[in-house]
């Protein structure tokens, strides 16, 4: 898979002919070493590329559209060094379609009190450069992210790596293929949606595969590389006896790995990042995927459960978004609370499918019965969460838009042991209690599956929202029902107005 390293961003630098070449000589030199400051960024996770200095319109609008046109780049960053009528800007800006983040910086830290004069003064001009380019930035409607400070400040360049994430988010999303392995559970409603939707607003296509196609590839899988990947299994994981070599059980074993060696061929073929299962159509499936799902969620791939393919869609973005960040991102369900008062907290996890790129240590590979989809016990690893602060999000399709909604919540040791709950799962306190916390979820019609990360939060999931121009609800420390309520309501007025612009 592509990996967020591969991605540019583009710098550019706004100037104009007037101040003349030496000028316009210096204002390259000083571009340059800010954009080298970002390259050497190493929070920022993709390439910064300098594009030379910007003076007349025909070079800017041919700029914005090679971005447009070039997969590569993710998005542009914009500078006016010096002062750069926006007149010139008008037709680029509107012909660019890829996210767009404005740097209000300059290349000095400090004034040269004793030694600054008109010639500094001419060269210096971000402080009115860069509102000349906000106007018509908002005159256009143009959206992008507005970061002010000193590129040599961290706070100034976390933003702006939050920003390159969610950039890179919208890039795999603008590409993105899903293969759902069966249609949707039954009866079940917040789980669908509507893929043309989600491909004209995201990007991603959506498209249903018949089990057997799958069972197909699993039934290909050799004898050899079932018996290298159970290896690898007994390498990286502390393996049940029954499911060892010579174990009653470890035949349940060799059929979990050629599942999960059918289900990588399957989707390496068809070029698919991202996938769904469903257990009431297994077709001739002789378990429910589990320890598969999982180990293919910790290589990157979206999944989401009983044909959840917005959830799906999700994670894999979110995958993009986090790599390289230390903690882990995983499909998620609520499941059940403990209410005891002043300590409650959520117990999440599912039926087997949680990544462990979240597990608090080396994962126990078992097997155990599973009361549904009639078929044979499924292998899957079992874990605790790592306790730390991470966010719970959820897409859903509200009939006129998509609405994203994030938790910041706690992740928490489970207040006992849990020796009879054979799944993967974490326990978390949510923001701002559990009270508001559900209420406002409910009240937000937000659903059941969910993606947890401790590796991204609310700053990119609000980076990658205006991106998309997809509406976020966050709730938060700061979060009340009375405000929540009203900005559901303010949000349903603005959307459905916006429509119409």
């Amino acid at each position: 898979m592509d990996t967020i390293e591969e991605r540019e961003i583009w710098f550019l630098t706004g100037s104009q002919a007037l101040y003349g070449d030496d000028t316009l000589r210096q204002v390259a030199e000083q571009s340059r070493q800010i954009a080298d400051a970002l390259r050497r960024d190493t929070g920022i996770p993709v390439r910064i590329v300098w594009k030379p200095v910007l003076t007349e319109a025909t070079a800017i609008r041919r700029v914005c559209l090679e971005a447009n046109a070039d997969d590569a780049c993710v998005g542009l960053i914009a500078w006016m060094h010096t002062f750069s009528p926006a007149k010139m800007w008008i037709a680029g800006l509107d012909a660019l379609r890829k996210p767009l983040l404005h740097l209000h910086t300059q290349a000095n830290v400090e004034l040269p009190w004793s030694t600054i004069d008109m010639d500094f003064m001419n060269l210096n001009q971000a402080a009115h450069g860069d509102r000349e380019f906000g106007y018509i930035q908002s005159r256009i409607g143009v959206t992008r992210k507005t970061v002010a400070g000193h590129v040599s400040d961290p706070s100034v360049t976390a933003r702006i790596a939050s920003w390159a994430r969610a950039a890179a988010g919208r890039a795999e999303l603008r590409g993105l293929r899903l293969a759902r392995f069966g249609d949707n559970m039954r009866d079940v409603a917040v789980t669908e949606g509507d893929k043309v939707e989600a491909q004209l607003r995201f990007g991603v296509s959506v498209n249903t595969y018949g089990v057997n196609d799958l069972v197909e590839a699993v039934d290909a899988a050799t004898d050899a590389d079932v018996t290298g990947l159970v290896k690898e299994y007994e390498d990286t994981y502390r393996l049940a006896a029954a499911l060892r070599p010579g174990g009653d059980r470890h035949d349940a074993l060799r059929y979990a790995a050629r599942v999960e060696l059918g289900m990588r061929a399957f989707l390496t073929t068809g070029g698919f990042h991202a996938f769904t299962t469903n257990f009431e159509d297994l077709g001739g499936l002789r378990q429910l995927p589990g320890i598969a799902v999982q180990r293919l969620m910790a290589e990157g791939y979206g999944f989401g459960g009983e044909g959840d393919w917005k959830t799906s869609v999700l994670l894999r973005t979110l995958k993009v978004m986090s790599a390289g960040l230390p903690g882990g991102t995983s499909f998620m369900e609520d499941y059940t609370y403990h209410l005891e008062p002043g300590r409650e907290l959520i117990l999440g996890a599912h039926m087997l499918e949680v990544c462990p790129t979240i597990s608090s240590g080396v994962p126990s590979c078992e097997i155990h019965p599973l009361g549904i989809g009639g078929r044979e016990d499924p292998v899957r690893l079992v874990f605790d969460a790592r306790p730390g602060p991470a966010v719970v999000v959820g897409l859903a399709d509200m009939g006129d838009r998509f609405r994203l909604v994030a938790n910041e919540i706690e992740v928490v040791e489970p207040a006992e042991p849990l020796p009879n709950l054979p799944v993967a799962r974490a326990v978390w306190q949510p923001q701002p209690d559990l009270r508001t916390s559900t209420e406002a979820w409910l009240t937000a019609g937000a659903p059941h599956h969910t993606v947890l990360s401790s590796a991204v939060g609310t700053e990119e999931l609000a980076d990658l929202a205006d991106i998309l121009g997809t509406e976020l609800l966050t709730i938060d420390a700061d979060t009340t029902m009375r405000r929540f309520t009203r900005e559901i309501r303010w949000n349903q007025a603005y959307y459905r107005l916006a429509q119409g612009f």
